[in-house]
């Protein structure tokens, strides 16, 4: 559709031309200047908001070096297909000869063969295992299967598993107790009502097993698997039992897991321990390659020259962040014995950039000298932050949800909001000055119509009496 324009009807003015220029002499001031606000608050938010990011990634850096749990740990070596080995801080470094002479086993035992359909004899069965024994009564028409399910679903059964095992026989129980160990062996006693003898080969009681009755063992089922313990042998002489495969701080602060026995011509286990401290080389590689990210973005941030400045060129905020961490890293921390120790002692060197780098021979010197003392460096003690904690609690001013950085975020977000307050508040005051111009110049435009309505009235009567001739004619 073609632009409409209206003149004034009376005076033959652009009237709505004479309007739209009076409130885009007011508009345009205002949206520039609330644009350009605009612009340098959103840049404001983007640029701290990336200053905290990268603030928050140095101290998530320095966690792995804040926890003593993860310093002198040991390196455990010499796992094989006969033993299996974890070692905690508290192992002391050595070396030792490890051969299993027994796996531990879960006893099984086994039934005779009983018909599918046969009733196998009323009465109640015992079955006890270690600290658990149960009772299951047993009908007069109960069959294998029946007995199976009962076993397995009493709620006071924690010892043992039933199956059925089929064969050209016929049906055979088997029954299999579920913790390894010589402890953990099954007895079954029974009370046979079918034929009142509770240890013949007949009825319920064929399922009597129980090798410490006296006179003499009841031994009605069939021992598929001897309950066994584990047993190891360190260093040729030490020998050491245990219900499961696991021995644990069988040597202080080791694990050793039994995984097949060692026959004669095979050779014995050989492990040994060694000092593991690879997580302060690491940590300190993992901080150092934050802070350089952190130290590259703010030189980004913070730039003034020819090239063009960054958003917090001159900032009061990014100079205080980086004058405080400098100050971090050149401080001496407690080590104990009246020593200190700083970061640049541990090998960590800055250049005339301030771009950080790992002096790895430093490093480990320091470490195999003093281990304790780079723990407690980084650490501290129960009274007295280490430089981890001390960074944290530095950083962590900045970019906590109350710290600086957060509070100059919501305030700009705040003048974000205001700024859109008043746009609308100007939009309203913008329509009122429109329609009170239009408003002003209709009325004119009337009078001015009644004005030139008025002078031809006038000419004409003028034009109409007698005598009267006007020059134009």
């Amino acid at each position: 559709m073609p632009d409409l324009t209206f003149t004034g009807i009376g005076s033959g003015l652009q009237v709505s031309d004479i309007v739209n220029a009076i409130v885009g002499a007011e508009t345009a001031p205002f949206i520039s200047r609330t644009n350009r606000k605009e612009a340098e608050l959103t840049t404001d938010i983007s640029a701290i908001g990336a200053l905290k990011s990268a603030l928050e990634s140095v101290t998530d850096s320095i966690e792995d070096l804040a926890n003593a749990d993860d310093y002198q740990q040991r390196k455990a070596s010499g796992a094989d297909s006969f033993v299996g080995i974890t070692a905690t801080k508290d192992a002391q470094v050595g070396n030792y000869s490890v051969q299993v002479d027994a796996i531990a086993q879960s006893h099984k035992l086994m039934s005779g063969a009983i018909d599918g359909s046969e009733a196998i004899g009323e009465g109640t069965l015992n079955i006890a295992v270690n600290n658990n024994s149960f009772d299951v009564a047993v009908s007069a028409t109960d069959t294998l299967s029946d007995l199976r399910d009962a076993i397995n679903d009493s709620a006071e059964n924690d010892s043992v598993i039933a199956t059925i095992v089929t064969d050209n026989a016929g049906q055979h129980l088997i029954m299999t107790s579920k913790e390894t160990g010589i402890a953990n062996a099954i007895t079954t006693t029974v009370t046979d009502v079918s034929d009142g003898n509770n240890i013949d080969n007949l009825g319920l009681s064929r399922l009597a097993y129980d090798t410490a009755a006296l006179p003499s063992s009841i031994t009605n089922l069939f021992e598929v698997t001897e309950a066994l313990d584990a047993k190891i042998t360190i260093d040729g002489t030490l020998v050491v039992t245990n219900s499961t495969n696991e021995f644990k701080d069988v040597i202080d602060g080791v694990d050793i897991t039994a995984k097949k026995m060692h026959d004669v011509d095979d050779d014995i286990s050989q492990i040994s321990f060694s000092a593991n401290n690879t997580n302060i080389k690491a940590g300190l590689n993992k901080f150092v390659t934050s802070y350089n990210e952190f130290q590259k973005l703010s030189k980004q941030l913070g730039q003034s020259g020819e090239d063009g400045s960054g958003p917090l060129a001159g900032d009061s905020l990014l100079r205080g962040v980086m004058g405080k961490l400098r100050q971090e890293f050149s401080a001496g921390f407690d080590i104990g014995n009246g020593n200190t120790l700083s970061l640049s002692e541990l090998g960590v060197r800055s250049d005339r950039y301030g771009v950080l780098s790992l002096d790895s021979d430093d490093l480990d010197e320091f470490i195999d000298s003093n281990i304790d003392g780079v723990q407690q460096f980084f650490v501290g003690t129960d009274g007295t932050k280490g430089f981890a904690g001390s960074l944290k609690e530095l950083t962590s001013f900045y970019t906590d949800s109350d710290g600086i950085i957060q509070n100059r975020i919501d305030s700009r977000s705040n003048q974000l909001e205001r700024l859109d307050d008043d746009r609308l508040a100007f939009g309203r005051r913008m329509d009122s000055l429109e329609a009170r111009l239009f408003a002003q110049y209709n009325a004119m435009d009337l009078i001015v119509a009644g004005l030139n309505s008025t002078s031809t009235y006038l000419m004409a009567q003028l034009d109409n009496m007698p005598g009267v001739v006007r020059k134009d004619k």
